[in-house]
């Protein structure tokens, strides 16, 4: 897929606004649902697919995060990453859920917060979803938390599946990974913190169900 010709979707008429959107996994998920997309990141992001502002993620929250319809944030994951305490110090790294939480609900709108599993086990995030690529039918295991300002419920998805000859994340094998996750339109690089779009397309459905919308 190429970021330049998006899918084919139906407009539900509503905006979301994606904080620390890296190069539009999420985003993606969130367009498909049918969702206007503006993403935020502190750093530079060529191939995101959607409008982009480059600003710090809390700040714009605060300023302008009341004129969405939803707000999701992937806060920076180095810090409570298992993979950090093997290869670095996550002290180096910003803690930023507790303050992106509280400038996300201070907008008043509804809000969706993704992170590592281990944010979960920390108590930093409540689990309202756990997803897996395999619930997905995708042949990555990849687990991602979800709290969400509405407290999970909805449909359910299946168990993972972690059935052999599922893709490892690994340097050697990034292209195929990046690909089987849907975030074929990303370099290698930018999927390593990449999150399916299936995530929050399922994610997306759940609230549009909850706002008494279809879902695309």
């Amino acid at each position: 897929m190429n970021a330049q010709v998006l899918p084919l979707r139906r407009p539900n008429g509503l905006r979301v606004l994606d904080v620390c959107c890296g190069a539009g996994g999420l985003s993606m998920g969130y367009y498909l649902a049918g969702f206007d997309v503006v993403g935020v990141d502190i750093r530079p992001q060529p191939n995101y697919p959607f409008p982009f502002v480059q600003a710090d993620g809390i700040k714009y929250t605060a300023e302008h995060g009341h004129t969405f319809d939803l707000v999701h944030a992937s806060w920076p994951c180095e810090r409570y990453a298992t993979v950090t305490k093997w290869r670095g110090n996550p002290d180096d790294h910003p803690d930023l859920i507790a303050p992106g939480r509280d400038a996300m609900e201070a907008t008043g709108r509804p809000w969706v917060i993704e992170n590592v599993p281990e944010t979960a086990t920390a108590g930093l995030l409540r689990p309202d979803y756990l997803l897996c690529g395999t619930q997905f039918a995708l042949s990555v295991r990849r687990h991602r938390v979800f709290e969400t300002s509405w407290g999970g419920g909805g449909d359910l998805v299946p168990p993972c599946w972690h059935r052999k000859g599922l893709l490892a994340f690994e340097h050697k094998n990034e292209r195929a990974y990046a690909d089987a996750m849907g975030c074929t339109w990303m370099t290698n690089r930018e999927a390593r913190k990449a999150v399916p779009p299936a995530y929050s397309h399922f994610i997306a459905a759940q609230f549009l169900v909850l706002e008494g919308r279809t879902a695309a």
